[in-house]
């Protein structure tokens, strides 16, 4: 029995994002750093394929094998063939058979073997008719979203909309990066033509992603979507004043908020020991000068009142502004975590709110879509704190919405869809 080792470690992968719910972001750079270059890009492509069209897979699958139950290993090792069969024109049908009843083999489900080749080659000889519930099965199943997510889309917005923002989240998103200097040497390996249109000192390249991860190793640029680089750039810091950035892990924001404002002293925050060693390695290699606690920001902190000018809430969220990148989210996620996560970042909110100096700035940012996180937040926040008034963001003006927030979306725009108010404190 011989696998590749691209198919290997994305067998692997997939399994481990669904037996421990897992993050294919932390996953795939560990298993790809034992690979070759040919084997890097095929376990990359295999994982994050098969998990942007996985509902859509296990359709086919389940139409194939008439509804039979089948075991975890056996469904991922079918859903790689599958996609490589009808979405990878280059993989010969033969070498996604053989390998995937292999994968089945080394998983330790023998008895399967017979039955997965026998479907696989049924699969080659044609791709089975889908029938669908109705229009909203359609959609949740040719992109892979759940339906009840496909269903809030549509309320929140429009049919179309819920359609639109499905399939911009199925697309291989652009990579984003900033400098982290500005040398002859570092300029010069940087295409400036690449340049983005709306976040200063942002570059954004949609075929270079291995040579941007070549210089991101080298410590030449720090990669960093559009939407989040413009959310930094949003946060104003006074001349040698203080910034506390409360939820700040990985912390691209921090990170990049303490560069463009070298005279601040900067405080970064997060809950867990991991995460927050993590922070202090990454604010390293940005070179930038962070003092580093672990506190948990629902609860009280470690700080003054009134000891900073301005903080920012980058809330814990449902992070479906990212799908496109860490397209696992949407299976994991209920409508019951929304309001959880709701209570949450209402809580942070107004834990931050007491850090803040008279005439101080309070940012609140999110990486999710969804209204209850966003919106909600903000209002029910606005309603139990009269010393704080809302102020347009820092942003350029095609991403201001009416009510005075700003938002990025995967479909609109290209970015990962973010969310941000700005409060300023009028008094105590």
């Amino acid at each position: 029995m011989k696998i590749s080792p691209a198919r290997k470690a994305a067998f692997q992968v997939l399994l481990r994002i669904e037996k421990e719910s897992a993050y294919s972001s932390v996953l795939l750079p560990q298993a790809e750093a034992e690979l070759g270059d040919l084997d890097r890009g095929l376990c990359h492509e295999l994982v994050l394929g098969s998990l942007r069209r996985q509902i859509y897979l296990d359709r086919l699958i389940d139409t194939l094998a008439t509804g039979r139950k089948l075991d975890i290993e056996v469904r991922i090792a079918l859903r790689l063939a599958i996609y490589q069969i009808y979405f990878l024109d280059k993989i010969p049908d033969h070498a996604a058979i053989s390998e995937s009843v292999d994968l089945v083999q080394f998983a330790r489900k023998t008895s399967s073997k017979g039955f997965v080749n026998a479907i696989l080659r049924k699969a080659t000889r044609e791709q089975p008719e889908i029938s669908f519930v109705d229009e909203t099965d359609r959609t949740s199943v040719e992109t892979s979203h759940p339906r009840w997510l496909i269903e809030k889309w549509a309320r929140d917005h429009c049919v179309d909309r819920a359609a639109s923002l499905a399939t911009a989240n199925n697309e291989t998103p652009p990579t984003s990066y900033r400098l982290l200097n500005d040398s002859d040497e570092v300029t010069a390996l940087v295409d400036s033509s690449n340049r983005s249109d709306f976040v200063d000192g942002c570059f954004t390249t949609v075929n270079g992603a291995a040579a941007a991860n070549d210089l991101a190793e080298a410590g030449y640029i720090y990669i960093q979507d559009e939407a989040s680089q413009m959310i930094a750039q949003a946060v104003a810091v006074p001349d040698g004043g203080r910034f506390a950035d409360l939820c700040a892990a990985p912390g691209g924001k921090t990170g990049l908020i303490a560069r463009l404002n070298p005279t601040a002293s900067i405080t970064a925050c997060d809950i867990h020991e991991s995460r927050v060693r993590f922070l202090e390695a990454n604010c390293r290699k940005q070179d930038v000068d962070v003092e580093v606690f672990q506190c948990d920001a629902t609860q009280v902190m470690p700080f003054e009142a009134g000891s900073f000018d301005t903080v920012l809430v980058d809330a814990p969220c449902s992070g479906t502004g990212t799908i496109r990148r860490n397209p696992e989210i949407r299976y994991s996620l209920t409508p019951k975590d929304l309001i959880d996560l709701q209570n949450k970042q209402l809580a942070i909110l107004k834990n931050a709110s007491k850090l803040i100096k008279v005439g101080g700035l309070l940012v609140y940012s999110t990486c999710s879509l969804e209204v209850e996180e966003n919106e909600n937040v903000v209002m029910a926040f606005s309603m139990q704190n009269a010393g704080f008034s809302l102020r347009d963001p820092a942003v350029p003006q095609g991403f201001l919405t009416e009510g005075g927030f700003a938002r990025t979306w995967p479909d609109r725009d290209s970015m990962d869809g973010f969310f941000i108010a700005c409060f300023v404190r009028q008094k105590e």
